[in-house]
């Protein structure tokens, strides 16, 4: 930024009136995705559409950018995608010849019932024979057990059978584990890893919850099961310098990773992760299929009972696995990881004859609480984490926080939300900061958001490189004290400074908002925790930046920022 003494306004003039030419430029690499980011002219558009609340008119002309002082340049937020990668596509029982069908089944069904708690029963006391007193699990599994473990492997097979696969179509064949020791592979169903544990018994990465899961629990931890919690840095590391040490040693199965991290419908590819590509060995991509006419098998949003008793009232449930070409690293081990995992994703894709997307684990994370919460479009609430992570470096789980309050601001049946409930949760009143702050978001000009948009806005404010030091330096104008905590009358004379006329009680709910503690005081944690989750309120704290009498260090952090 240029030069500016301390006494100088620290926000920037308004920017000029003219107009913007933008120009979009597809890449024809990334235009293997689904979506791609476009670019916005957000100072000047025209207004399209008509606000259904009494602030229509002030909120048309108020496109200021609010949050110019933070280095922000305007907010672009791509078009929604139309994809769902979770929709089963026969989530209900219909038509005349599905019923009949599933009535001539059902004796069928019983049948194949206890087959399989009967199969299920056997591969479980056989894998806790293959286990008993087995101590070193560091150590690749003695070839006696292993033998054993056939036992289990051709139950896995009959509980295929239950289940109606009583013929898998195969293309291709496995490459030696010499060649390439990781296999990775979409991720349609929970038929993929009893397929595969018959197929090749692999060592597979997991879930930590996984082995709780009874039975199943026992029988992958006899696969030397990679234990990662994917929301944990540490674990996700860990895990990757074990798929490297168990790949880099023959004496150990071949590894086997769905590197989407759930299970889709099978009609996209979402983002991959990237724990198969980082140890830099060669690796074979494999894809399954379900071919149906009247039955989708995808997991999905079903539960899985009822996914289980779909399949066991079918006829025959087609399932078609294809072993592809080996896929190595570029330059002598040298290549991205990220590139890697692309190539290979792009090969997936390419043979599925499917389009790939920005979509991850993240999303259903979304999608699962926005059903939970009851909206009518759960769908609608998908942002394409991958992009969104890649962009604004903000993980999952803080989406999920975000959406908790979009969602409190009472979204219509469309997922938008309009400016008086945008206002209520945020604790704001009408005035011309308000206005520019829900301006900045609601690129379309059409004066209601979706989410998207609001968690692009927040992460977009978070991003920017002067956010923290912003937030350091409004909590030391307003803990002026000195005990490091701000009083309700501290913040109130801040906050007042950029909103004149709020009241006593408005005071009181943004003071709630940043002590939820309720002990009177606000500490500096809980400051710097509420700008991070409401980061749109930082522009209240700009007036106070240019404020005199700062303490030195919060002058020197000033200096930083101008």
């Amino acid at each position: 930024m240029a030069d500016h003494d301390l006494s100088s306004p620290l926000l920037p003039p308004q920017p000029s009136d003219s107009p913007h030419l933008v120009l979009i430029v597809t890449d024809n690499d990334s235009g293997q995705r689904s979506s791609s980011i476009q670019s916005h002219n957000h100072h000047h558009q025209n207004n399209s559409g008509s606000f259904n609340n009494n602030h229509s008119s002030h909120l048309n002309h108020n496109s200021r950018n609010p949050f110019e002082f933070l280095g922000s340049d305007g907010l672009s937020v791509p078009g929604v995608s139309t994809i769902d990668p979770f929709l089963n596509n026969t989530p209900d029982i219909e038509g005349a010849y599905e019923l009949l069908k599933i009535l001539v089944c059902l004796p069928i069904a019983v049948a194949r019932l206890v087959l399989f708690g009967v199969c299920l029963l056997l591969g479980f006391i056989a894998t806790k024979l293959a286990l008993l007193g087995w101590k070193d699990k560091h150590n690749p599994m003695p070839r006696w057990r292993s033998r054993l473990m056939w036992v289990t492997r051709i139950c896995a097979r009959c509980i295929l059978f239950a289940f109606g696969y009583q013929w898998i179509k195969r293309k291709g064949k496995p490459a030696p584990r010499e060649i390439a020791p990781i296999v990775v592979s979409n991720h349609v169903s929970y038929i993929d890893p009893i397929f595969y544990f018959y197929e090749l018994f692999p060592t597979i990465v997991a879930a930590e919850s996984h082995d709780s899961t009874p039975f199943v629990g026992t029988i992958i931890r006899a696969m030397q099961v990679i234990y990662v919690n994917r929301f944990l840095q540490s674990s996700r590391k860990q895990a990757v310098n074990e798929i490297k040490r168990k790949a880099s040693c023959n004496r150990f199965p071949r590894v086997l990773l769905f590197p989407e991290g759930t299970t889709t419908n099978g009609n996209v590819i979402i983002s991959f992760q990237l724990g198969a590509f980082i140890p830099g060995y060669a690796i074979q991509p494999v894809i399954v299929r379900y071919p149906h006419v009247h039955f989708d098998q995808s997991w999905g949003h079903i539960s899985l009972a009822k996914l289980m008793f779909r399949m066991f009232t079918q006829f025959h449930n087609f399932m078609e696995v294809e072993y592809l070409p080996i896929v190595s690293p570029l330059d002598n081990w040298k290549e991205n990881p990220a590139h890697f995992a692309k190539r290979t994703s792009f090969a997936i894709a390419t043979a599925l004859n499917v389009v790939q997307t920005f979509h991850s684990y993240g999303d259903l994370m979304l999608l699962m609480k926005a059903s939970q919460s009851k909206q009518e479009k759960p769908s609608s609430y998908m942002v394409e984490m991958s992009m969104v992570e890649s962009l604004f470096h903000i993980s999952s789980l803080e989406a999920v926080d975000f959406l908790d309050k979009f969602l409190s601001m009472n979204p219509d049946p469309s997922g938008r939300v309009k400016f008086h409930d945008f206002l209520r949760v945020m604790r704001l009143r009408t005035c011309t900061i308000s206005e520019e702050i829900f301006g900045f978001i609601d690129v379309e000009k059409n004066g209601s958001i979706t989410f998207k948009q609001f968690l692009y806005g927040s992460a977009h404010v978070m991003k920017q490189p002067l956010f923290r030091q912003t937030c350091e330096l409004a909590f030391s104008n307003c803990s002026d004290g000195g005990d490091g905590q701000i009083s309700k009358e501290q913040l109130g004379d801040i906050i007042r400074l950029a909103i004149p006329d709020l009241d006593d009680d408005e005071i009181h709910e943004l003071f709630k908002l940043f002590g939820p503690d309720g002990d009177g005081r606000v500490s500096k944690d809980n400051f710097m925790s509420c700008l991070r989750k409401n980061p749109l309120l930082i522009v209240l704290f700009a007036p106070c930046l240019v404020r005199t009498g700062s303490s030195e260090a919060g002058d020197r952090m000033l200096q930083e920022i101008v």
